[in-house]
């Protein structure tokens, strides 16, 4: 009985302990897009909104937004901030993207298509952890400046 008791205690504080961590990461959330702070060439598509939850030890990132001419975009996106490339889905010009945690508010992003990046950018959080900003640049050499506001 006490082995038992033992068990399901190491597994609720192992639970804990893993909800904990996701409960204080800045990441997850509602962020939306703040145009008037952002600095979005013309023709440059814009994730108006950016959901990140926990999916197990993973994150998921659902976005919504609209391309370069204005129609609507939904793409999503689960992995890890380790800068292994993972697969998006719903986004015709782009099939993964990777995350790369640099330190607690700093990450480089890449968005592929056949393992090549068609997008790079830097995503920084703010010390409060109520904006963040992403800068980045395309194939082409576009670069924007977009900054979120936590909802």
């Amino acid at each position: 009985m006490k082995t038992k008791l033992l068990l399901l205690s190491l597994g609720a504080l192992c639970l804990f302990v893993a909800v904990g961590a996701f409960a204080a990461d800045a990441n997850l959330g509602t962020w939306k897009l703040n145009e008037e702070k952002s600095t979005i060439p013309a023709g440059t598509s814009k994730n108006a909104t950016v959901v990140y939850t926990a999916e197990g030890d993973n994150y998921k990132a659902v976005i919504d937004g609209v391309d370069g001419s204005g129609k609507p975009l939904h793409n999503e996106w689960t992995g890890k901030f380790d800068g292994k490339d993972y697969p998006v889905t719903g986004d015709d010009n782009v099939d993964a993207r990777s995350i790369k945690k640099v330190d607690e508010t700093h990450y480089k992003v890449a968005n592929k298509k056949g393992g090549k990046a068609v997008l790079t950018g830097t995503l920084l959080l703010s010390d409060d952890g109520k904006t963040r900003t992403l800068q980045t640049k395309s194939k082409d050499g576009k670069t924007a400046t977009f900054l979120y506001d936590k909802d």
